[in-house]
């Protein structure tokens, strides 16, 4: 379904490999987490898929079996998901309108076991945020799976998009009072400030550091730099 990128040559690229199977392998990263948390579903919907959903870097037999739709308001960003097939399908819409495009009442609506929102609810203000872990809730079969910073952190307008503004901060307690469960992601937060960037020196050894510390802050989400949560959904019993 996605199209694979250009192995990066020579050293670079041997350098990469073996990053993945040393500090890779010791400390899993975020697509890897992800891939675990969506597991076992076959249909997923991506709200607020962007240009370069994570889904991308799926291992192939993930990518087969998954039939996604890609759904976001920003035409452009759209465009380039669709020139990389990353999504079998895409709507451009409101994102707050999901429950009611895509209500599993409706006649003729796609069902989605699986309702993914990475990087999306912190552009949201707080009582939008709410609204649309309602509405993703409201429509997922099998399983709600939420990627977000830790806490608020400032980001700014980028790449043409007045979306990527950051506008609210969420934490491991606001998840688990909804029942999920929270996994820390992306190493200390101390160590990472706007857009991820190390704000120490020599950038390139402090980012192995985060890396490592990936291992310690994964059970203990309050300390990571990016949250990872997810909500098994029970299908409502039927009354006979």
């Amino acid at each position: 379904m996605t199209s694979i990128a250009t192995k990066p040559s020579g050293s670079k690229y041997l350098l990469k490999r073996f990053y993945q199977k040393t500090i890779g392998r010791f400390a899993p990263g975020y697509e890897q987490e992800l891939e675990r948390a969506v597991g076992d579903c076959r249909t997923l919907l991506d709200v607020g898929c962007g240009a370069y959903s994570p889904i991308k870097s799926f291992s192939a037999q993930s990518k087969q079996r998954l039939d996604a739709t890609g759904v976001d308001a920003f035409g452009p960003s759209i465009e380039r998901s669709r020139a990389d097939g990353i999504h079998n399908y895409y709507v451009q819409m409101d994102i707050l309108k999901i429950a009611e495009r895509f209500a599993p009442t409706r006649p003729g609506a796609r069902h989605f076991e699986c309702v993914l929102a990475s990087d999306v609810i912190e552009h949201l203000p707080k009582e939008d945020g709410y609204k649309l872990l309602d509405q993703m809730e409201s429509i997922a079969g099998k399983r709600v799976v939420v990627f977000t910073p830790n806490g608020f952190v400032r980001q700014g307008e980028y790449d043409k998009n007045p979306w990527q503004v950051h506008r609210s901060g969420w934490t491991r307690a606001e998840f688990e009072q909804r029942g999920y469960r929270v996994i820390g992601i992306g190493g200390l937060k101390r160590l990472k400030g706007e857009y991820g960037a190390i704000r120490f020196w020599p950038t390139r050894v402090w980012y192995v550091i985060a890396d490592l510390t990936q291992r310690f802050v994964r059970g203990r989400p309050e300390h990571a730099y990016q949250l990872l949560a997810v909500k098994e959904m029970r299908p409502t019993p039927t009354v006979s």
